[in-house]
């Protein structure tokens, strides 16, 4: 409480130490930024009243239909859950699979955990933690299968795509569904029995759940984290409320079984890629919760989002320090969400809906009106007075504040005074990244494996494109500060 007490002082202060000419010399800035702004949040209004909509209204009318109807079929269908594990530590794996066993077994129609694994030592992990798990479920020995798939380190979306013709070899049901884990993330022992009812809809592809961590790592990066699945769940909750979610989560997604074990699926989960007009064929190492959704989306399916499901990411700082591990992470999620969104953007908004449309459209605008308010305020610091500074940074602890608030309402919990700082560094922090990626699309790199390979001198033609991609960044952002300095009328 102290701290929150230091920090609304510490923002008055700076607000009430400004000359009162220097507001009149930076107006057009200020209107500028403030013009900005009011459409950023006004959007973000409408997300958050679209969230509390669907938390208090949509969803519990939803997910009471899709119970009765579920139980008037009669049915108990099959889960196949997908666990995907690739270089991870062993007492996380032993946890993983621990949840991932218990689920299976509380299944009331059964189910088959196939597991893609490198490493053999993973393999007898797997059968000692289903072992041990069985010693709960007397009985229930016949209605859990196991299956591992032991392939080469070649890459998540090969590991998907083997362990999806597996399943496929098994013959699910048309109501069956397919359950994506990463092999660092725990799930709810509910979540088949929870999940399929929804599927009893034939427009649904997909359903997402939502996220908590445990974060091994420094104080920032835990807090880092535990903010922005917050942030998730608001986002989540309102484009839930149309029916399409932007992304269905690696970490833990559910799919129909019949459109998981589609060849088509199947395919694009394996080799998706984009043809980029200077780039080339860009062929997607990573993203490929972002295929799974491009191709239900395309196809006119819609994916909801399951807030009274959660699952447990067990995150790991990548490297010592916490601006370089989120710039490695926000570099890896951001790569994956700019991939697809200008193919998703090319799909017809009445397929995909006008909502869901205007809101990929709005992840691409948001990088420049994020960066437009800290580069008009640099501008009209060094060019009018630098009196401004201290406006703004009062402005941006009073609205980051406000905005931590209600977001963690939604949690019904407090938060600590970090969280307005983190908050206005994931935003332009992030739109940085985001802008960097934008023109260097073909850059992509695992967290535990890199897209790069071994050091070995740049062919002539990739030289040339990291060149064109500087080029053009510069571009941009020239052109972005020459805009902001027009509008505020700073020079």
């Amino acid at each position: 409480m102290l701290a929150h007490v230091i920090y609304l002082l510490s923002m008055t202060i700076l607000a009430l130490s400004v000359p009162h000419p220097t507001v009149s010399a930076v107006s057009g800035t200020l209107i500028t930024v403030g013009l900005i702004g009011a459409w950023r949040y006004a959007w973000a209004g409408v997300n958050l009243a679209r969230a509390a909509y669907f938390l208090n209204f949509a969803y519990p009318r939803r997910r009471r239909q899709a119970a009765e109807a579920y139980t008037a079929r009669g049915l108990k269908d099959h889960a196949y859950f997908l666990v995907t594990t690739y270089k991870i530590a062993p007492e996380i794996s032993t946890r993983v699979y621990r949840s991932i066993f218990e689920a299976a077994f509380r299944a009331k129609g059964g189910a088959t955990i196939v597991a893609s694994i490198v490493d053999e030592a993973d393999a007898r992990l797997i059968r000692r933690v289903m072992a041990s798990v069985a010693l709960n479920h007397p009985g229930r020995e016949a209605a859990v299968g196991l299956k591992i798939d032991k392939i080469e380190g070649t890459g998540k979306r090969d590991a998907l795509a083997t362990s999806l013709r597996s399943i496929a070899r098994l013959n699910p049901g048309r109501n069956d569904i397919v359950i994506f884990v990463d092999g660092d993330s725990c799930v709810p022992h509910d979540v088949v029995d929870r999940s399929i009812p929804f599927f009893t809809d034939p427009t649904i592809g997909a359903v997402t759940t939502d996220e908590l961590s445990d974060t091994q790592g420094g104080r920032l990066f835990r807090d880092w984290f535990d903010l922005r699945f917050s942030q998730r769940h608001v986002m989540m909750s309102s484009m839930s409320l149309g029916g399409r979610v932007l992304t269905l989560t690696g970490r833990m997604s559910i799919f129909r079984a019949s459109l998981a074990t589609d060849p088509g699926f199947v395919d694009l989960v394996r080799n998706d890629f984009i043809d980029h007009w200077r780039l080339g064929r860009v062929h997607f190492l990573t993203g490929d919760d972002k295929s799974t959704w491009f191709w239900l989306l395309q196809r006119g399916y819609k994916m909801l989002y399951l807030p009274d499901l959660c699952t447990l990411s067990i995150e790991t700082q990548p490297k010592d320090g916490f601006f370089e591990s989120a710039s490695t992470l926000m570099t890896r999620w951001f790569g994956n969400m700019l991939r697809t969104n200008a193919r998703a953007l090319a799909l017809p908004a009445s397929r995909i809906g006008y909502f869901t449309w205007w809101s990929i459209l709005d992840q691409a605008l948001s990088i420049w009106t994020t960066l437009a308010g800290p580069a008009s305020i640099l501008l009209a610091a060094f060019f009018v007075s630098p009196w401004i500074l201290p406006i703004y940074v009062a402005w941006v602890m009073f609205t980051r504040y406000l905005f931590c608030t209600v977001i963690m309402a939604f949690r019904g919990k407090s938060f600590p005074i970090t969280y307005p700082f983190l908050l206005y560094f994931s935003q332009v922090g992030g739109a940085i990244v985001k802008s960097f990626i934008l023109f260097r699309l073909d850059r992509q790199r695992w967290t535990r494996q890199s897209g790069s390979g071994s050091a070995r001198a740049i062919p002539l033609g990739q030289r040339w494109r990291a060149m064109s991609s500087t080029y053009m960044h510069c571009l941009a952002l020239g052109w972005l500060i020459l805009g902001v300095a027009y509008v505020g009328n700073i020079i």
